[in-house]
């Protein structure tokens, strides 16, 4: 993928919102969108895995000097080691964008699968009368979308369908039109939610109709 970008300007954020409320005009569903640029801080992880890697290094290396008849004090070399390791989590909360290279993608996918799942939950959209209301959500340091789906409608809708919306939507997103890549999604989770929900007479919005961006 390409650069992700990392904020939209209000002109993007007015198109979302103009995006949203064409969709929901025809339908009692509800859509709501939300693009994080991380996550997680992933300090803690990539502290991890810098030290372990730096464990298992230190061991052919003290094999290396012993073969090589080059003799280091045990307190100089563990002195060393410490130094060393300081210095890479130094390194560490300083560069705050190195951090996630040093994680596994399994693990920043279920970081932002749990964020996409807590931002569900805290933004009530599960919570709509109908329980249609339908999640878009972006996590761009992961470079992971997903679409969190209540119970009313994700039984209507195959997850290959939401899966096809996400690649294009993580698509424009790589290609740095990322704005481009929320109205179309919007526009076809709406078809989904038109389709299976059209708009009643009492239909009143409960939920927002802009893009939150955390």
């Amino acid at each position: 993928m390409g650069a992700y970008s990392t904020s939209l300007n209000a002109e993007q954020h007015a198109r979302i919102a103009a995006a949203i409320r064409a969709a929901e005009k025809r339908t009692s569903g509800e859509i709501y969108c939300v693009v994080a640029r991380s996550s997680d801080s992933y300090f803690f992880p990539s502290a991890f895995f810098l030290s372990a890697a730096m464990l298992a290094i230190s061991l052919p290396v003290a094999l290396g000097l012993e073969y090589w008849w080059v003799s280091i004090r045990l307190p100089f070399f563990v002195a060393a080691q410490m130094l060393a390791l300081a210095s890479a989590l130094l390194l560490l909360w300083v560069a705050r964008s190195f951090r996630i290279r040093l994680v596994p993608k399994a693990l920043q996918f279920r970081r932002a699968h749990d964020n996409a799942l807590k931002q569900f939950l805290a933004r009530n959209v599960h919570i709509t009368s109908a329980r249609t209301g339908v999640l878009v959500f972006v996590s761009l340091a992961e470079h992971y979308a997903e679409i969190v789906a209540d119970s009313g409608i994700d039984q209507h809708v195959a997850q290959a369908e939401w899966d096809a919306i996400l690649r294009d939507l993580l698509d424009h997103a790589g290609q740095g039109r990322l704005a481009d890549g929320f109205v179309v999604a919007i526009g076809a989770v709406g078809e989904h939610l038109a389709r299976h929900f059209p708009v009643s007479a009492e239909d009143i919005n409960e939920l927002d109709d802009h893009l939150v961006e955390i």
